[in-house]
């Protein structure tokens, strides 16, 4: 897995929505409120059957009202000894009906304490009550399934979502998406992208806003399937209408995963401007964009700033790519400057020898040979063929011919192919001839210059 997208796998499970679970205070269904057998209205339709509705009797009903009290005022220990109370008396609440509305009420006040066990057992007496009516049945079937999610009881609260879909006459979006964190988590990835695919399509269809959440677990299990297009244009929504940085550092990611560096410098740059890059990795990687851009000049101003303001340090690494970024600017004297910061935190002579290259293009020739000698000494180098060429070329410069054939000398010694040893040779050949020349023209009583290597 590359940089760029490590980040977005460490945050796979961050879809998850905060779940409200849909549960209701209850209320006491008496005698009084249902209909009385000689009031039973005509149908609406002939040959439609009806079904009498249940309802709690007198005892029970008085019973069960003493428990409001309790419940409004929010006193659930209370409420729940007198609803023990009630269960325990076989008088009190006979019916299968009856004791459907205890457990009720005992499954409302368990939640309220956040004691969702046994408000699950208490639910599940509900839904298995002889005497529960199929609509709040159906209802606690939601909620139960809502209770075992927070719980963190994914197959069971995914039977009871399941068979609440089955019976259900309208499944809205919400429920398709609880459906669809609950298969995830279940790994169940294909289900979970369809029923998301359908909640989304849902509200899209009605104009409406997904919710971030939802193009949150949508993200996730494209990024999972490898689809970095619909991955990236999922967060090009967010971007726009659910803004926050994350979410550009993570557009910014799926652009360099499939190589569209010009969006990912955009995406990145959005951030950076924002002051939202707050580590070295992130903005010494925006310097590296840069750089790969041919735009070396805004990479070491970044780099630059990054130090001035204490998020990068000044290590021998991050010091030479300053020094690389004001080479490539053409501005040798501040290349020059970072580069000898970065030797001497250096354990090669890697920065020594790049060094001895830039004060041979400066004309200090002096300062050349001294920093590929020290380049030499230290040793580690990458090419130390190429650092006794610039040795070479300096101690010519500086008139030191015997000793330029010898770091030619040792050019060609070093060197690992005959490409490399080309050069050195030539060197060779006119410093012998300049050398001698130079010789002549001393012997016969001419000024001429002398080594100065110092």
């Amino acid at each position: 897995m590359s940089r760029s997208t490590k980040f977005l796998a460490a945050v796979g499970a961050a879809f998850l929505m905060p779940l409200f679970v849909a549960v209701v205070a209850p209320q006491v269904v008496t005698s009084a409120s249902a209909f009385a057998e000689d009031e039973k209205p005509e149908p609406k339709y002939k040959n439609v059957q009806t079904r009498q509705r249940q309802s709690v009797g007198a005892t029970c009903g008085k019973a069960l009202e003493k428990v409001q009290p309790d419940l409004e005022a929010e006193n659930w220990k209370g409420s729940l000894v007198l609803l023990k109370e009630i269960e325990a008396n076989s008088k009190t609440c006979k019916s299968d009906y009856e004791q459907t509305q205890v457990w009720k009420f005992q499954a409302y006040v368990y939640y309220s304490l956040d004691d969702y066990n046994n408000a699950i057992r208490s639910y599940k007496k509900v839904v298995d009550g002889v005497g529960t009516p199929p609509e709040l049945k159906l209802d606690t079937r939601y909620t139960l399934a809502q209770l075992y999610t927070v719980q963190e009881d994914y197959r069971n609260a995914a039977l009871q979502l399941e068979a609440w879909m089955k019976e259900s006459t309208i499944v809205g979006a919400d429920a398709k998406m609880l459906l669809a964190q609950i298969y995830y988590q279940l790994d169940r990835k294909k289900e979970s992208l369809r029923f998301v695919e359908e909640a989304i399509a849902d509200v899209e269809s009605k104009d409406i806003l997904p919710k971030e959440g939802w193009w949150g677990l949508q993200r996730v299990l494209y990024y999972e399937k490898g689809n970095y297009p619909k991955v990236t244009s999922i967060l090009e929504k967010m971007v726009k209408h659910y803004p926050k940085w994350t979410y550009w550092r993570q557009l910014g990611g799926m652009y360099g995963e499939q190589e569209r560096e010009t969006d990912r410098l955009v995406a990145t740059e959005v951030v950076y401007l924002n002051n939202q890059l707050e580590t070295e990795s992130q903005v010494m990687s925006m310097a590296y964009m840069y750089l790969g851009a041919e735009v070396p000049y805004r990479a070491a101003k970044i780099i630059e700033k990054g130090m001035k303001d204490g998020i990068i340090t000044r290590s021998a690494k991050n010091l030479e790519v300053l020094g690389t970024a004001w080479y490539q600017s053409k501005d040798l004297q501040k290349a020059v400057t970072a580069l000898e910061s970065a030797s001497k935190k250096a354990d090669t002579g890697n920065l020594q020898a790049r060094l001895a290259g830039i004060y041979l293009d400066l004309g200090r020739d002096t300062e050349a040979y001294r920093a590929a000698d020290r380049a030499a000494k230290k040793g580690g180098m990458k090419r130390p063929e190429s650092n006794y060429l610039i040795m070479g070329n300096a101690l010519i410069n500086l008139h030191c011919y015997s000793d330029a054939i010898k770091a030619f000398g040792s050019s060609i010694k070093v060197a690992t192919d005959e490409k490399s040893k080309r050069y050195p040779r030539q060197w060779i050949k006119y410093a012998e001839a300049e050398g001698d020349r130079l010789d002549k023209l001393r012997k016969v009583g001419a000024a001429v210059p002398s080594c100065k290597k110092g």
